[in-house]
């Protein structure tokens, strides 16, 4: 026996009506899944079809157990809102003010070395999204393009430059002064790196710099010729800022830095430096409030996204502790465990000025170059956008508070 349905009339679908149903463009190309990607989770599994898993790993992976890693993940999945109703938030600003300047949303793109082996666009791929989307840019020490050429990626950005003291102090007062000739006038000191952490992935890999072609790299090759070809058909990969560094990376970390390092050489640095000064890599209450005594104008709560110490202690955690013994003397800024613009927003109101973000753009850039970090940059604040309405904060990012947010089980 049919249906009403059945008895219902047909008709051909018109052409304009097919059309509003079919996609754009093809959703199998990489670029399109880039550009609708739906969050960091997503850009990082294309991330990982797309490298070679040494490379992949080198980015994704962290010291000995990753249990730091691990942590500072998990921490933000502990994040409890406790959003307000009734409120007006039609608008939600997000800009706020890092270091005396406006900066589109509290995010810092964080320094990451070796960064043209993700992509051949490299630094300078970055730097050019940092400025379209209005946030800080960070060079590293060891990234492999100079400071000068990341200036003229992205003149209209705001560039720092990152630093990890050598056991040579003229070499340190050199690249300081290339960074202040390419304009840039935000130094982070980087303190957690005495001795290199030991990174597993690495060692089980082999990896070397630039990555080399033995048996296994050569099945790496057939599985992601994409990478290979891009790899090999751009610049020579080097060490932009420190020449002569050998292939291994815990050899390059014990030859290049220097575990007698102390305040007391922050202090000269302070001395050398016109520009602003923050230290990344602070792990104790104690040691920021000694920190703040010498007058840098930021702190980085932060374990090297769990790639030197494992079992280090967790920044979201931490951040809370420090904001309350030294955030009236510095700004106070979290590295660690941040994938989404939610996780942002909890860092923010629980004292953070902003937040540094490294993994994340990482795995946007090796998905799809300059646009997957754009796409990164998107998402962040969109998501950002969202979580401050649905928390019904009338001012924006700006009027974030403690308030609004618990850590479950603490």
């Amino acid at each position: 026996m049919g249906t009403n349905a059945d008895k219902e009339p047909r008709r051909l679908p018109r052409w304009r009506e097919l059309r509003r149903i079919v996609p754009a463009r093809p959703r199998w190309s990489r670029a399109a899944r880039v550009a609708v990607a739906a969050d960091v989770g997503e850009l990082r599994r294309l991330a990982r079809r797309r490298t070679p898993r040494m490379v992949f790993d080198y980015v994704d992976g962290a010291a000995e157990g990753e249990r730091s890693m691990a942590r500072a993940v998990r921490a933000f999945d502990r994040v409890e809102f406790a959003p307000h109703v009734l409120r007006d938030v039609a608008e939600a600003p997000t800009s706020v003010e890092v270091l005396g300047r406006r900066v589109a949303m509290p995010v810092v793109l964080a320094p990451t070395g070796f960064t043209r082996m993700m992509h051949r666009g490299g630094e300078r791929a970055v730097a050019r999204a940092a400025e379209r989307a209005g946030v800080p840019y960070t060079l590293s020490t060891m990234g492999t393009t100079t400071a000068g050429d990341v200036a003229a990626a992205a003149p209209g950005g705001w560039n720092w430059f990152q630093l990890y003291v050598v056991r040579d102090r003229a070499r340190n007062l050199e690249r300081l002064a290339l960074a202040e000739a390419a304009g840039m006038d935000v130094l982070v000191v980087t303190v957690d790196v005495p001795v290199a952490g030991a990174r597993l992935r690495d060692v089980r890999h082999g990896l070397t710099i630039p990555p080399s072609l033995r048996w296994r790299g050569a099945l790496e090759a057939v599985r992601h010729p994409a990478w290979w070809f891009d790899f090999l058909t751009g610049e020579p990969l080097r060490f932009a800022t420190v020449e002569g560094a050998p292939e291994d990376m815990a050899g390059l970390t014990n030859l290049m830095f220097d575990p007698s390092v102390t305040v007391a050489d922050l202090e000269w640095i302070r001395a050398a430096w016109r520009g602003k000064l923050l230290v990344k890599g602070v792990q104790r209450v104690d040691d920021a409030k000694e920190l703040a005594a010498v007058g840098v104008d930021g702190l980085v709560v932060s374990n090297h996204g769990g790639r030197q110490l494992d079992r280090a202690a967790t920044p979201l955690e931490l951040l809370p502790e420090v904001v309350a013994a030294v955030g009236g003397r510095t700004e106070v800024f979290l590295d660690g465990g941040v994938r989404s613009g939610a996780d942002v927003a909890a860092a923010v109101a629980l004292g953070a000025r902003a937040c540094f973000v490294g993994r994340a753009y990482l795995y946007g850039l090796m998905a799809g170059g300059e646009p997957g970090v754009t796409r990164v940059l998107e998402l962040l604040r969109a998501e950002l956008v969202r979580t401050v309405q649905l928390l019904g904060v009338s001012g924006g990012v700006e009027g974030l508070t403690p308030d609004l947010v618990r850590l479950r089980g603490s």
